[in-house]
């Protein structure tokens, strides 16, 4: 498995495309959720992703501070193959990303309700209420250096 660090103006257009293809696969197709995936924050950032046999298995966004949070956060997180350690990998390459890219020592992001024991094992506690983001229960958490 090969990792890539790309800013946006880096990607390729095969890269772009490939990403966009699996979001809208998991958020808008597997999860019904209609939303607006492609939006103003990914020009803004850091596309971490991991490929296997030229096709993208896992990625996952880093943004800056005062983007969607006043601290730097990442999103639109996917495993390709679930339960099998590259949810865990995506996270830990995105908090590397955070912290080199941006000087993170903190990170924020919206986690899926449903997936918030999943966050907790990689550090993150839950800082907010829940909330709906897209009609999908979410809820804040934060991870501290």
């Amino acid at each position: 498995m090969e990792l890539f660090i790309r800013k946006f103006c880096d990607l390729t257009v095969t890269e772009l495309y490939e990403i966009y293809q699996l979001r809208e696969a998991v958020f808008i197709l597997e999860q019904q959720c209609i939303c607006q995936d492609v939006d103003e924050y990914d020009p803004l950032a850091v596309h971490v992703f991991l490929k296997e046999d030229g096709e993208i298995q896992a990625y996952l966004r880093v943004l800056p501070r005062d983007t969607k949070f006043d601290d730097v956060s990442f999103g639109r997180i996917i495993a390709k193959k679930r339960l099998c350690g590259l949810g865990c990998r995506i996270v830990a390459e995105g908090i590397k990303v955070a912290r080199e890219y941006f000087g993170a020592d903190t990170i924020v992001i919206s986690a899926q309700k449903r997936a918030a024991v999943f966050y907790e094992k990689q550090g993150f506690v839950q800082i907010s209420d829940e909330y709906l983001e897209d009609e999908i229960p979410h809820i804040k958490m934060r991870l501290e250096n």
